[in-house]
């Protein structure tokens, strides 16, 4: 079982659709996939036809310790893929969690503890770095970042290598960086070439060879509560994310 993390503490890169749709793929590729929404905003739950405003139970009671996954985990409009959902409710938990005892690892002990038979575990962070993201890096093998392909795409990006450093070091020393991924990609356009010889330039060889286009049925997709496999098969969005999911699945043989 391996448990991605995507993470850019930078928002409207590609993140959610890049949950949502990587394990989609993931899916329709036979694996067995949970996803961790552990954003508020629950973009990811509603992308994934799950409706965020009637929940019987959502990650914030896992976290705080009510429930166990088997009682929060739902079914999604993706084939083969479970959700342990989330909505409001979690905006509250950094708060509640200032004097629990090793709080950044309570996502992992639920993660390593409970018996799960999954062979990817996809976790969507919020864009932001507290407590919240601390605990997805830290129940993680690894990282997927979500690049855009704009002018100020490396801003903030040296900070968040080097965050991810930090909880090497002191959290998780076995938090690897799966890959780069370049998102809202035009090969028309001179800009969006430059940003990535730049991103190739300064992460070698981890940054994944499927790049995800600009792509209108992409953007449509989360507001019928569908994955890009579900709402549109034959568009560029769903070919990209297939392709990603076909290297993601060769790395982790």
């Amino acid at each position: 079982m391996k448990i991605i993390c995507i993470f850019n503490q930078k928002g409207g890169v590609g993140k959610t659709t890049t949950a949502v749709n990587l394990a989609a793929s993931l899916g329709k590729a036979k694996k067995k996939i949970l996803v961790c929404d552990m954003d508020p905003q629950g973009n990811t739950t509603s992308g994934l036809g799950v409706d965020k405003q009637s929940l019987e139970g959502s990650i914030y009671d896992l976290m705080i310790g009510q429930k166990t996954i088997e009682e929060v985990k739902q079914e999604t409009s993706a084939e083969k893929v479970e959700i342990l959902p989330s909505n409001a409710d979690l905006s509250g938990l950094e708060v509640e969690l200032l004097s629990v005892d090793d709080k950044h690892k309570i996502l992992r002990d639920h993660l390593r503890k409970e018996e799960l038979d999954y062979d990817f575990i996809i976790i969507d962070c919020p864009p932001s770095l507290g407590i919240l993201s601390i605990n997805s890096l830290v129940a993680a093998d690894s990282v997927i970042i979500p690049i855009q392909c704009e002018y100020y795409a490396l801003e903030g990006v040296s900070q968040l290598v080097e965050t991810i450093s930090l909880v090497r070091e002191s959290l998780n020393k076995s938090l690897e960086i799966e890959g780069i991924l370049m998102c809202m990609f035009d090969g028309r356009n001179n800009l969006s070439l430059e940003v990535v010889e730049e991103v190739k330039k300064h992460f070698k060889n981890k940054v994944f060879k499927t790049m995800i286009p600009r792509n209108i049925r992409l953007a449509e997709a989360p507001s019928h509560g569908l994955s890009i496999l579900d709402y549109d098969k034959s568009s560029k969005g769903a070919k990209s994310y297939e392709k990603l999911a076909k290297e993601v699945i060769r790395m982790n043989k």
